[in-house]
């Protein structure tokens, strides 16, 4: 199906075959196919590619897991068994992102046992690492560096959260440089830097100031606590930014695409076109959008107004009311279609050098590999 021809045509299936792309990257709001999109692209990348692939999914619902037929997803590539690869050699992996299990991962894999035994015992790491706003984000530049140095696949796939926090991840390095060059932070860390001392053995007199006003608010128990928590994670906060900004680059490099999915309604597109202003203002590559769950009907030479007057004629004459029905139904789906093309050029009106590509409506959900297969064929 295409949307318009004055927009060029995404090549879905050059896209996954060229070793060059190393990383796919879906974004896209809510409820518009997303995870079903990143598995499909997966599976056809294993299937027809012989591509040792990879599907990272940060968005914790359940339905990759499910469609791919397992049981259940977590932080270490599971194998999907049901797949027809024997021929291409290719495999299809999937995961999905525990944000503190990748922490702990970060905390083992760069401090000492002992200081990773203090870190995880303190209040503030459990916390963080579990629910502290940004820490997904900074986990899922972690392990998708983690997949991408490891030179373990040959492609990886990630499907984002269904928000605008999607993109967060791209903020994840410039929010950390931030919070590791904030006043509070250096604070916080000068009687750890000076030899160990208490946190109220008083280093300045500004600061002793600062310290029993921040005491008197938060307690001293708490703020102990912060003050461990902020000591032990010094050592290898550099690293983590290093890191972090070494993985930004490569969302850069064209080894990565991203691919916006969208379907035909007005916030969907709307949110595509904020992620695609996004994108070139980053300077990371575009490479196209997908449009699922479009509408089509046939006969294409029967426009719906004289499908409506036919139908009317039908039932002034009392004749083939089943005639009469189909010819209405036909008449909204056309409109549908007309109204969905309508939506769908805002945004190819606005990006009309943006590859597109669209993937008909199904007629149930997709919920295991066959229909997975299905959209990669219509995908391609």
């Amino acid at each position: 199906m295409v949307v318009d021809v004055t927009a060029p045509r995404l090549d879905v299936d050059g896209l996954l075959a060229d070793p060059a792309i190393r990383i796919v990257v879906c974004c896209g709001s809510g409820g518009v196919g997303k995870t079903t999109t990143a598995a499909a692209l997966g599976l056809r990348a294993a299937e027809v590619h012989g591509r040792r692939t990879v599907v990272l999914t940060i968005d914790p619902a359940r339905r990759l897991a499910q469609s791919m037929g397992l049981t259940e997803l977590d932080n270490t590539p599971r194998q999907v068994k049901d797949i027809d690869a024997a021929a291409s050699g290719g495999e299809l992996h999937a995961m999905m992102l525990d944000m503190k299990r990748t922490f702990d991962e970060v905390v083992e894999q760069h401090t000492r046992p002992e200081r990773a035994a203090e870190i995880f015992a303190n209040p503030f790491y459990q916390a963080m690492s579990s629910t502290f706003a940004g820490t997904q984000e900074y986990m899922a530049m972690e392990k998708l560096g983690q997949l991408r140095s490891g030179d373990q696949w040959d492609l990886i796939i990630v499907d984002t959260p269904p928000s605008r926090s999607a993109l967060d991840f791209l903020d994840a390095p410039a929010r950390l440089s931030r919070f590791l060059d904030g006043r509070m932070l250096r604070m916080l860390l000068a009687p750890a830097r000076s030899g160990g001392r208490s946190m109220f053995s008083l280093v300045t007199a500004s600061f002793g100031l600062f310290s029993r006003a921040v005491q008197k608010i938060l307690g001293a128990q708490l703020l102990t606590d912060l003050s461990g928590f902020v000591a032990a994670l010094d050592s290898m906060f550099g690293g983590f930014r290093q890191r972090a900004d070494q993985t930004y680059r490569i969302l850069q490099d064209p080894q990565t695409a991203f691919l916006l999915v969208a379907a035909p309604e007005r916030d969907a597109i709307r949110e595509a076109a904020y992620f695609a202003e996004r994108l070139v203002a980053e300077r990371m590559p575009l490479s196209g959008l997908v449009l699922n769950r479009m509408h089509e009907t046939e006969p294409a030479g029967l426009p719906a107004t004289e499908s409506e007057a036919a139908a009317e004629r039908l039932d002034a004459a009392g004749d083939q009311p089943v005639t009469a029905d189909v010819l209405r139904i036909h008449a909204g789906l056309l409109r549908q279609t007309e109204r969905e093309i309508r939506v769908a050029a805002t945004f190819t009106e606005a990006f009309p050098q943006v590859p597109t590509t669209a993937v008909a409506a199904q007629p149930a959900d997709i919920h295991d590999v066959d229909g997975l297969r299905t959209i990669g064929a219509l995908l391609a």
